[in-house]
């Protein structure tokens, strides 16, 4: 079928829903359950808007030439990247950056193990077929992802394979001539209101027999048997839009992921028990600069709404003639235009890699993952500097049109609005850098391509610093020249 529409992924939803575990219960309905309800009607907005504008979010498929997700595009030229990220760039401003789980992030991912199939072919032709057929389902019937990589937090000092329980993380259990079963767990599955999970390894595997049950990449439907989502507690506290303007409406949920014996048939299969592959699959394919790339556009949307919620707060109470507060407005738009820039790089420099797919160039993406999570937590901090104790003195909606009213018109007004202006604006702020949903978001840019300490190190083990030191070397020979 075509792209959808809202309606049909809440209809899918309610038909054929995973399951989901919350508070002790199994979820019967997420689209009316009070604690992913509200997140269920974000994600569906998407696809609506997707509609809204179907130049730009939509294109022709190859295989039935109806109108599908312009995520799922595999470009082959500079134009067609260019048209991937302005279709990003329209999703990511609807939410504002406020869902690292919006279904572009995990389409693109697919659509670069597509595009680099061949590498996945060349270690064994059937999965490389497999990674085809999958990326083609999943644009001809539009389906969202969630998905898990990281095994649970037990002993920390241990690999995988030498954990006390060798299914505390999830491994192959056995194998058959129809697929393999999948028992133990897997952290952390954002979205699991998701139509399929893609299960992929992380890239640190260890390259010894005992790590190759644990290395594999699958993708099967959220609903499947065995499958469990066991979440934490939900930050949508069932409150209006207007007490809780993030939260009420980007509770995208977190998940630990139970494989009870799950069975997975051989076409889902992508890699298995080849741990050298696991471990350069993202980066050979092209599955992680596709990643990278939605991030960083997800990421300029995301300051772009802190830039204007900071300006406003200022604006409203009229402390923009101090010069410490024109510092921390100037910090956050100095982010903006760096990461606009580190985009612009990216596609400016753009080219063909070795499957004929065009690749946005990988080291600005590169700088751009490692900066942002030094960036978040400053600019979130500003905001609550800027807010201070309005923050926390902020009325709710019952205050507003309770019997106080009056009070509160004449103690809540700002220099440049009155108290019914200023009051959404500080709770906006308040969600935006102190509450609970707040927090989460904070923790979430920290870690969201993992450790940023191991980040670092990859970082610097994977990028020639030689040219330079020879420059200095260069000049340090110039010492013996005569003046």
């Amino acid at each position: 079928m075509p792209a959808r529409r809202g309606e049909q992924v809440i209809q899918k939803l309610r038909e054929e829903g995973p399951a989901i575990w919350y508070r002790g219960e199994r979820v019967a309905d997420v689209t009316t359950h009070p604690a992913f309800k509200n997140g269920a009607r974000s994600l569906a907005e998407l696809y609506d808007v997707q509609w809204q504008q179907p130049d730009v979010m939509l294109f022709d498929s190859p295989t039935t030439g109806e109108k599908v997700g312009r995520s799922f595009l595999i470009p082959r030229t500079q134009e067609e990247l260019l048209s991937v990220s302005r279709m990003m760039k329209v999703w990511a401003d609807h939410h504002h950056g406020m869902m690292g789980r919006a279904p572009d992030y995990l389409n693109r991912a697919m659509t670069g193990y597509a595009g680099g199939a061949a590498f996945i072919a060349a270690h064994d032709p059937r999965f490389g077929q497999n990674v085809t057929d999958y990326h083609e389902h999943i644009r001809e019937n539009d389906l969202c992802l969630t998905h898990t990589l990281i095994t649970p937090q037990a002993n920390r000092a241990k690999g995988t394979a030498d954990q006390a329980d060798p299914f505390l993380a999830a491994r192959v259990k056995e194998e058959t001539d129809a697929g393999i079963v999948i028992r133990g767990a897997r952290m952390l599955a954002t979205l699991p209101m998701a139509d399929e999970i893609m299960v992929f390894p992380s890239t640190l595997l260890k390259n010894r027999p005992e790590d190759a049950p644990y290395a594999f990449g699958l993708s099967i439907p959220c609903n499947t048997p065995g499958l469990k989502f066991i979440c934490r507690e939900s930050l949508d506290y069932g409150r209006s839009h207007y007490d809780h303007p993030l939260g009420s409406r980007y509770e995208e949920m977190d998940a630990v992921v139970i494989f009870d014996d799950v069975f997975v048939p051989w076409e889902r299969v992508f890699l298995y028990r080849d741990v050298e592959t696991c471990n350069k699959a993202y980066s050979a394919t092209g599955a992680i600069v596709n990643m990278a790339h939605q991030v960083l556009v997800k990421n300029i949307a995301k300051t772009e709404f802190l830039l204007g919620v900071a300006s406003l707060l200022v604006h409203t109470i009229g402390i923009e003639v101090f010069q410490h507060v024109q510092e921390k407005l100037s910090t956050i738009w100095v982010n903006l235009e760096t990461m606009k820039a580190f985009l612009k790089a990216a596609e400016a420099d753009a080219a063909l890699d070795d499957y004929g797919v065009m690749r946005p160039a990988w080291d600005p993406l590169d700088a751009a993952r490692n900066l942002y999570p030094h960036l978040y937590p400053r600019m979130v901090e500003i905001i609550q500097q800027l807010g201070a104790s309005g923050l926390v003195a902020a009325p709710t909606e019952a205050d507003v049109n309770g019997p106080l009213r009056e009070e509160i018109q004449r103690f809540y007004q700002a220099a440049r609005a009155d108290a019914l202006e200023r009051i959404p604006i500080f709770r906006l702020a308040w969600d935006t850098a102190l509450s609970a949903f707040a927090a989460r978001q904070a923790l979430y840019e920290r870690y969201f391509f993992g450790d940023p300490v191991r980040m670092a190190g990859v970082l610097v083990r994977s990028h020639d610093m030689t040219p330079y030191m020879e420059m200095v070397r260069e000049f340090l020979r110039r010492n013996d020249e005569k003046l």
